[in-house]
């Protein structure tokens, strides 16, 4: 695509050839003849990657290339990396996972706060060394979940079957609890349900089938509004769209929601500007946003200091059930650090959480329980303790017999 030679009619038995030759040099297999819609994303990824080449690229940029992969197609995708290293190729991976700095790359560029923070030799540097380069300081260690989840079902989901926007199946037959005091992951390759799911639980989407009980309490058929009222915090997957107003003030995001509740508001309808800016002061400071200033306008914001909006509208109302999506992503080692301290002090708190994350790392650092979803479904369901990568992955991938 893009590189037609030949004139109008295309010599397709010498692209093949040509295609061919490249797969057996830098030992990336395909297949031609696929339909790339119906190929898995880790093949569509080789792809790209024998299309740079057939154009003859010599300098390969990947920008995080593992976001969508599971674990089995990083480690494919990281062969594929190495033997176009070998060929002499040279390659800039730009990612924010550590581990896979470590794994592939010669030297490393840290930036910070667009600047370079540092340059370092892989095979004589740390995780640990990257880290306070990338955030200025020693990194915390996240604490074991010290107390266990109690006993009440805060969320019951039975028999949950909602349709994508195209109108096809994208929940089929969802069944889960969470209860108070536990973080529930939910891991699977972007696209298989996850985000229709947390749409659900909010009234965000309309449920097709099924039942949502919050405390007992049907609230299948609520909406959004209803939902929130219920004691249902939400942390969407792109803040920016679905989170923020981002021409608003920070205290005025900081009480979306509750404008026409007091103190904000009389009668629910004049707001009171000085009980909004108090408000928003106060949780600008607890919250941690930088600048404190309640007036600053959030679009002028970092990312990591939009997503702190973003926790201080939800969490500050001691919420039963938070449902959390992408969490972290986007963010920097610190703005990530900061937010899984406030999921885990939550926790502690006694509320339920779901946690959707495309991030394995997180997901198992986090929960309590991880369950996998696939094509709509929820494959499996594991302890976090024996949820190794591997299993995770082959769970991810489709490969059901790995529940077992």
């Amino acid at each position: 695509l893009g590189d037609e030679r030949g004139g109008p009619v295309l010599d397709d038995r010498a692209i093949e050839e040509r295609v061919r030759g490249l797969e057996e040099r830098f030992a990336i297999a395909v297949e031609p003849g696929a339909r790339v819609e119906d190929i898995p994303l880790g093949l569509q990824q080789r792809v790209e990657i024998l299309k740079v080449l057939y154009r003859g690229s010599e300098l390969l940029i990947f920008d995080e290339p593992t976001a969508v992969l599971t674990p089995q197609e990083v480690d494919e995708l990281f062969a594929i990396v190495r033997t176009l290293r070998e060929e002499g190729k040279p390659l800039i991976l730009i990612t924010h996972k550590l581990r896979e700095v470590m794994a592939v790359t010669d030297r490393i560029t840290v930036l910070r706060g667009g600047r370079n923070a540092g340059e370092l030799v892989t095979k004589q540097t740390t995780p640990a060394e990257i880290a306070r380069a990338m955030v200025g300081r020693e990194m915390k260690q996240l604490k074991a979940r010290a107390t266990p989840p109690r006993t009440e079902v805060i969320l019951d989901v039975r028999g949950l079957e909602a349709l994508s926007d195209r109108g096809s199946p994208a929940l089929r037959g969802i069944d889960f609890e969470i209860r108070s005091g536990e973080i529930l992951g939910i891991a699977g390759v972007g696209g298989n349900g996850q985000s229709e799911l947390a749409q659900c639980l909010l009234g965000l989407r309309k449920v097709a089938a099924g039942t949502i009980r919050i405390g007992g309490i049907d609230i299948s058929r609520d909406d959004p509004k209803r939902t929130r009222a219920r004691g249902v915090a939400y942390v969407p997957e792109d803040r920016r769209i679905e989170g923020l107003v981002l021409a608003f003030t920070v205290a005025d995001d900081f009480i979306l929601g509750k404008q026409d509740r007091p103190p904000y508001a009389a009668n629910g309808i004049v707001l009171d500007p000085a009980a909004i800016l108090k408000a928003g002061g106060r949780l600008a400071v607890e919250y941690d946003v930088r600048p404190p200033n309640p007036r600053a306008i959030v679009a002028n914001l970092s990312g990591g200091n939009q997503q702190k909006v973003v926790l201080g509208r939800e969490l500050s109302e001691r919420p039963k059930l938070i449902v959390v999506s992408q969490p972290t992503r986007g963010l920097d080692i610190a703005a990530t650090e900061y937010v899984h301290e406030r999921l885990l002090e939550q926790r502690g708190q006694g509320a339920a959480i779901l946690l959707v994350s495309s991030e394995l790392d997180e997901i198992r650092a986090l929960s309590d329980r991880i369950a996998v979803m696939f094509e709509g479904r929820i494959v499996a369901v594991l302890d976090a303790a024996s949820a190794t990568e591997e299993r995770l992955g082959l769970l991810m991938a489709g490969h059901t017999e790995a529940a077992a």
